[in-house]
């Protein structure tokens, strides 16, 4: 859809791998919309997954005892983060749609991409004591956990096992994009790339392009635990 923002955050070592592929198909079909897209490809920019004390620039509110959490909300107060840090809350900020595509790494996201929500999504930005997951500052905001597993989908039901995937979801989709207020599309999960024939790939990638013609037209899941765990 014309006109819209779109943030891609990224997160593999290879160009040449499917999450390489994956996101290089919605670049180009997002952009064909008319979209504006933008990709923090994260190992490329060597972001810095590590929470501290160089993410507030200046003097602390408590130099004695240093909290991470509240020195960071005093910090966004004061304008005072680390310039990385404010360039990838500008980025979230200007986004109608947040893609996040990564491998599944020991049921949730590479270290480096965790790093990335440590930091960018902290308290005064993403929310607030009393203005979170319904009421959550990005109440006007898409998100989508688009990824890759090492395991077929057949390992991932619930009496595998894997177990539910839906479980594997609960803590990013619910704990931290929802709790952040954002609407939550359906997941897009490529099961096993590494172990079917290439046509196999082909067709995942193709899949996701078809999607995101249509993307702006899907409804949100309903972020309750009936949804996770029934």
């Amino acid at each position: 859809m014309a006109g819209k923002r779109v943030l891609i955050v990224y997160a593999h070592q290879e160009p040449k791998s499917m999450n390489g592929s994956l996101k290089d198909i919605a670049v180009t079909e997002l952009t064909s919309q008319g979209c504006q897209v933008t990709v923090s490809d994260l190992y490329a920019m060597n972001f810095e997954p590590r929470a501290t004390r160089k993410d507030i620039v200046g003097a602390l509110s408590n130099s004695e005892t240093f909290n991470y959490a509240v020195e960071t909300h005093e910090a966004y107060k004061k304008r005072s983060l680390s310039s990385d840090v404010v360039e990838e809350q500008k980025k979230v900020q200007e986004a109608d749609l947040v893609i996040f595509q990564f491998p599944l790494y020991w049921y949730s996201v590479p270290a480096i991409m965790k790093g990335w929500i440590d930091r960018v999504l902290c308290q005064g930005f993403a929310f607030e004591v009393s203005k979170y997951f319904d009421k959550g500052f990005f109440q006007n905001k898409l998100a989508l956990l688009s990824f890759t597993t090492a395991g077929a989908a057949e390992n991932y039901f619930q009496n595998e096992l894997g177990g539910d995937i839906r479980y594997i979801l609960w803590p990013l989709q619910h704990g931290v994009l929802h709790f952040c207020g954002f609407k939550v599309l359906p997941p897009q999960i490529s099961f096993a790339p590494e172990y079917v024939p290439e046509d196999k790939r082909k067709e995942m990638v193709a899949s996701w392009a078809q999607r995101l013609a249509t993307i702006w037209d899907e409804k949100p899941i309903h972020c309750t635990p009936s949804w996770y765990f029934e």
